[in-house]
C-alpha cells in the first residue's frame, strides 16, 4: 500500500535507484563540507579557539602576529608564532589548518641548513 499520491510514487525500479544514488551523493557531499579547511590568514579567535591543541594563548599569538602581515608559508608562521613548530604545525595541518591554501608539508617548509664556513 502506497501512501504518495500517484504523481509522487516512483513508477519504475530505476528511478528509486536514481533517487537512493542521488540521496547518497547528497550525504557524501555534505559530510566532506563539514571538514572544510580554515585558513590561517581569515580565521577569526573563535575559529582558531575550535581546532584542537589551539587554545586562548596560541590563538592570541597567531593574530597578533598576523597583524604584521599575513603568513606567506608554514615556515614563515613557524618562525613569527612561538609555540608552533613541525609536530605542531602538522597536527593543525591535520585537524584542517591552512596557510594560503597550503596543508603542511615538512619537505615544503623545511629551514634552509646553515653553510659551512
Amino acid at each position: 500500500m502506497n501512501v504518495l499520491p500517484a504523481s509522487l510514487q516512483l513508477s519504475t525500479p530505476y528511478s528509486r535507484s536514481a533517487l537512493r544514488s542521488l540521496t547518497a551523493a547528497t550525504v557524501l557531499w555534505l559530510a566532506s563540507q563539514s571538514s572544510l579547511a580554515l585558513e590561517i590568514n581569515q580565521a577569526s579567535e573563535a575559529e582558531l579557539d575550535g581546532l584542537k591543541g589551539i587554545g586562548p594563548a596560541l590563538s592570541g599569538k597567531i593574530l597578533q602576529a598576523r597583524e604584521n602581515g599575513p603568513f606567506q608559508d608554514w615556515a614563515d608562521l613557524m618562525r613569527r608564532v612561538k609555540g608552533i613548530r613541525p609536530k605542531s604545525a602538522e597536527q593543525f595541518s591535520g585537524a584542517g589548518l591552512t596557510v594560503n591554501g597550503a596543508s603542511y608539508s615538512p619537505a615544503r617548509s623545511a629551514r634552509p641548513a646553515r653553510s659551512a664556513p
